[in-house]
């Protein structure tokens, strides 16, 4: 046993659920049969839970393209209450297959009552926190929660935080590089309260919930991007793509308090994060949650900013960037520009031409290059 880990639990039986897992694929990428939908965390999840599926008032959470939910059904589950923050998860799970599932918020409607709850470890300690918090406050007395990962992104801290909200924790033993989180006993407590930062340089409060990706800080992509601003020209219309906590859509209603500025995510932590942000401003920016801009209309906006993600889990991944470049184009108007923060060394600038039009580097240093992109008449 390995010190630390708290009472370690043998590893459950394997259930024939192959067919389901065999049959998935991730959005929007399923003409790429080599790109699972599912890993080995999903499978020790899946058959850890299957002798109580059949009984169970079945919750999940983080299910990234409905592994679990369409492989709990498959084991025995009658119905299950699912929650993805990613939007494009979503769509995979309805894509990836029919059953008796039902997507819900991260609220308590989506643990009231629930027996048993099956969980993908997120990376975030304070996103751990604030679903074990709302789990042990609304679900059952003898819920179970089966929280499983990759070891290789799994820390001690996930054991604290779950023994905060749980009276005993178990820990399995590792199976394919995986292990699961075994949490009894909920505690119930105070919702966890979104957190806010004051940042005086920007003169902005930025305002977090558990999942958005840094928190209340300002990364340095932003900052770089936030550095250059100043000489964006004119606009009537602008949208924060990959908002996160929503500080550049912030920044340009500041700048263009006439404009008509839209923040969009696809994650459902990030949304509810800008939406505070910009209450806690008392800016009127519109928020949504969308995928590359699937709602918005072509040719309809002057400015779009872009500090893309690069990565799919711990996997560097490109295709995200690009696909966020292909939406810009389509939204822009001929002449609009797309300014963009990246990864100096991911060297974006031939691919921005090629997608969008003429694009012009900005500033650059040995981490970010900002670039803008006219873009090009359709």
């Amino acid at each position: 046993m390995a010190i630390g880990w708290g009472n370690v639990t043998t590893t459950p039986a394997r259930h024939d659920v192959s067919f389901v897992f065999d049959a998935l694929r991730r959005w929007p990428d399923f003409e790429s049969a080599e790109l699972r939908a599912w890993d080995a965390a999903d499978t020790l999840i899946v058959d850890a839970a299957a002798p109580l599926l059949a009984a169970a008032d079945l919750a999940v959470i983080g299910d990234d393209y409905g592994a679990l939910t369409l492989g709990a059904l498959a084991a025995g589950a009658s119905r299950v209450r699912v929650h993805q923050d990613s939007l494009a998860g979503e769509r995979a799970l309805r894509a990836n297959g029919e059953g008796a599932y039902e997507s819900l918020p991260l609220a308590p409607e989506l643990v009231a009552g629930a027996t048993l709850v099956l969980l993908k470890l997120p990376r975030s300690l304070d996103a751990l926190n604030e679903i074990a918090a709302l789990i042990a406050a609304h679900a059952a007395p003898t819920a179970v929660v089966i929280a499983g990962g990759r070891i290789k992104h799994m820390s001690l801290g996930m054991n604290e935080v779950l023994q905060r909200h749980f009276g005993t924790l178990d820990v399995s033993l590792a199976r394919q590089k995986s292990r699961l989180l075994i949490a009894r006993g909920p505690i119930a407590g105070p919702p966890v309260e979104p957190r806010s930062q004051l940042h005086d340089d920007v003169g902005l409060t930025v305002v977090a919930t558990g999942g958005v990706f840094a928190g209340t800080g300002i990364d340095i992509g932003t900052r770089a991007l936030i550095g250059e601003l100043g000489r964006v020209k004119p606009f009537d219309s602008a949208i924060d793509l990959g908002c996160g906590t929503g500080i550049l859509a912030a920044l340009l209603k500041r700048a263009r308090p006439e404009a008509h500025v839209l923040a969009t995510d696809q994650s459902a932590s990030a949304v509810a994060s800008a939406i505070l942000t910009m209450a806690a401003n008392d800016l009127d920016v519109a928020v949504t949650q969308d995928d590359a801009l699937s709602l918005q209309p072509s040719a309809s906006v002057d400015l779009i900013v872009l500090n893309p993600p690069f990565h799919t889990g711990a996997a560097v991944d490109s295709r995200i960037a690009l696909k966020l470049f292909e939406a810009a184009f389509h939204v822009l108007r001929p002449g609009g520009e797309l300014w963009t923060v990246w990864n100096s060394h991911l060297s974006y600038r031939p691919a921005l031409d090629r997608i969008v039009g003429s694009t012009a580097e900005i500033s650059r240093n040995s981490k970010f290059t900002v670039t803008k992109s006219v873009a090009r008449a359709n």
